[in-house]
């Protein structure tokens, strides 16, 4: 971990925390972050105090052995000349070596009236004399080496000190050369775990071997301050989530919604969660990709020219489905409005898709989001389909409601960025829209029904995510809107997103009310740029559908197209048992009784 001890207030809190453990401060999460560097300060000062009393008390101890071997010699001196003269006055023992010259001068005193013999003594003892003591020490222990000059300065006093502080540098030296063989091994630890384990923790591989660990994957949330959590239920906080830390966001590039794969050690004590020890994959594939990536905001959308189609060939009487095929085709990335009164089937519309996508279309990432819906649907949706089932009831806060949806974007986002293509189906966008009504700061400009206008951007920002996306991959989302519910703010979303889409599927009450189903309005609904999507023939019998049907009343034209479509199996069918309709109208003619209130008869 690299901190920056010279400014500590330019770290985030959480390098200060793990700073702080490993230098013994206890019990970091209770301190804020001022508090916490005063603490990391102070520690910091004691331990250089007591690194510098210990280097002194050792320098203390070498030079009392010195100062004890100085004395001993002098000793030695003064009984092996028990006749000479003792000094007035013995002046303190000096640190060090005398002089050379003043022993010297000594030494010619005593000369003085000695014999060749003792005068050849005085000079082996002068001899002696100028060697430094550990040289001498040696030498009467029988360990003689060759005197060495460069231990005496210009004058001749001998430089103990150097002697000092060459032992002292020797022993920092062996305490250096310790710490780098230390290093070199963690070193080696740390890139024996990275190519093993994808992680630069030397202590993962133990924990592996004790079988200490343990398997996390969830969709990942990444807070304010840096690091984040793995989510495992319903892309929501638990008890069972996983902490990971701000190094591994950093260096995968990890972001909130990636689905997050890796190894746990288990919590410690004061630990809440289990905390993440290696990635092992992100979002199905290797960690390493993830930093390739290019972000979501910086790819280029393009018009859906991708058909997904609903239509399903072991099922023929699964008419909502192939009516959807024709009226309003659906491409991947498209941005899909279904707008419905309240019991019209629009739910079931949803469901019906759902399960049509999932049959045809098994490469696409399905994902089901309900808000503010009643926990029966949900239980409902999760048992009718196979994709993941995202919902936040009426019971849950307008901040639950805004998370989970917050939430399944993101998700959705990362797997595009890997070039996967999703689907969100969303039940239902006016109630996102009220709950973000409620959560956003008011800004004093109110629309008519009582909504705020900065209550509409997030809901704006989340459908206008749907789009093609040219580099690989695309996002599909297709929401359903409420209309003729008696709310004025129901209306004004509406008409806020009316012009958003490009594909509106119209739900009639009328229909609905006699029970007539699908209730698609064929003249209300459709598709931008649907010649993109569909062939030449069923472009041409669109066209010809809408073109002679035009003048009927919409449920008459309904009922006469579901009972077209069940008597044929698939649409090509259709399509050619309608072109053959419309050429004998037009040969022959058609007759109309419209006081029976009956639509067009064939002769």
């Amino acid at each position: 971990m690299t901190l920056d001890l010279n400014k500590l207030e330019n770290n985030t809190i959480l390098e200060l925390r793990e700073f702080a453990k490993e230098i013994g401060i206890k019990s970091v999460t209770r301190y804020k972050k001022a508090e916490l560097i005063q603490l990391i300060q102070e520690k910091l000062k004691e331990m250089a105090e007591m690194q510098q009393r210990e280097w002194l008390e050792k320098k203390r101890k070498q030079e009392g052995l010195q100062q004890e071997e100085v004395q001993a010699h002098d000793r030695e001196q003064e009984t092996a000349q028990p006749g000479q003269p003792v000094e007035q006055e013995r002046k303190p023992a000096r640190r060090g070596r005398p002089r050379k010259k003043d022993v010297q001068a000594g030494q010619q005193e005593e000369a003085k009236g000695k014999a060749p013999e003792q005068l050849q003594e005085i000079e082996q003892k002068s001899v002696q004399q100028d060697l430094p003591d550990d040289t001498q020490s040696k030498e009467e222990t029988g360990d003689k080496k060759p005197e060495s000059p460069e231990l005496y300065d210009e004058e001749g006093v001998g430089l103990q000190d150097e002697t000092e502080d060459e032992s002292v540098r020797e022993d920092r030296r062996k305490n250096v050369d310790g710490l780098d063989s230390d290093k070199e091994d963690y070193e080696r630890q740390v890139a024996y775990a990275r190519k093993y384990y994808n992680t630069s923790n030397p202590a993962v591989p133990i924990l592996l071997n004790t079988g200490e660990c343990g398997d996390a994957k969830g969709v990942l949330e990444v807070l304010p301050d840096g690091y984040g959590f793995l989510r495992s239920d319903n892309y929501m906080s638990g008890s069972r989530d996983v902490y990971v830390s701000q190094s591994q966001i950093r260096r995968f590039n990890l972001k909130t919604g990636d689905l997050v794969e890796g190894k746990t050690r288990p919590a410690k004590e004061g630990e809440k969660f289990q905390a993440l020890l290696y990635v092992t994959a992100v979002n199905d594939e290797d960690p390493e990709k993830a930093n390739q990536r290019k972000p979501f905001d910086e790819l280029t959308p393009i018009y859906p020219d991708q058909r997904i189609t609903l239509e399903n060939p072991k099922n023929p009487k699964e008419l909502a489905t192939r009516l959807i095929d024709l009226i309003s085709p659906i491409g991947k990335g498209q941005r899909g409005l279904i707008v419905s009164p309240p019991k019209a089937g629009k739910t079931t519309l949803l469901k019906k898709i759902a399960n049509s996508i999932v049959l045809n279309h098994p490469d696409i990432y399905l994902i089901v989001l309900l808000i503010d819906e009643r926990p029966e649907e949900v239980t409902d949706m999760q048992r009718s389909i196979k994709g993941d089932v995202v919902y936040s009831t009426f019971d849950e806060l307008p901040e639950h409601h805004t998370k989970v949806a917050e939430m399944v974007l993101e998700r959705a986002q990362r797997l595009v960025e890997h070039g996967r293509d999703v689907v969100i189906l969303l039940d239902s966008i006016t109630r996102l829209a009220r709950a973000y009504n409620v959560t956003v700061p008011p800004t004093g400009r109110t629309l008519s029904g009582g909504i705020d206008s900065a209550a509409l951007h997030r809901p704006k920002r989340f459908f206008g995510a749907a789009r093609n996306i040219e580099e690989g991959g695309s996002l599909t989302i297709i929401a359903t809107a409420l209309i003729d519910t008696g709310s004025r703010m129901d209306e004004v979303i509406y008409e806020e997103f009316k012009g958003t889409g490009n594909m509106e599927i119209h739900l009639d009450r009328k229909l609905s009310e006699k029970r007539i189903f699908p209730a698609v309005d064929i003249f209300r609904s459709g598709t931008r740029r649907e010649e993109l999507l569909l062939t030449q023939k069923e472009l041409e019998g669109v066209w010809s559908i809408r073109k002679n049907l035009s003048e009927g009343r919409p449920d008459r034209v309904v009922e006469i197209i579901i009972n077209d479509l069940m008597r044929t199996n698939s649409n090509d069918e259709f399509i050619d048992l309608m072109m053959d309709h419309f050429e004998r109208m037009e040969k022959e003619g058609y007759l109309s009784d419209r006081d029976n209130d009956t639509y067009y008869g064939y002769r």
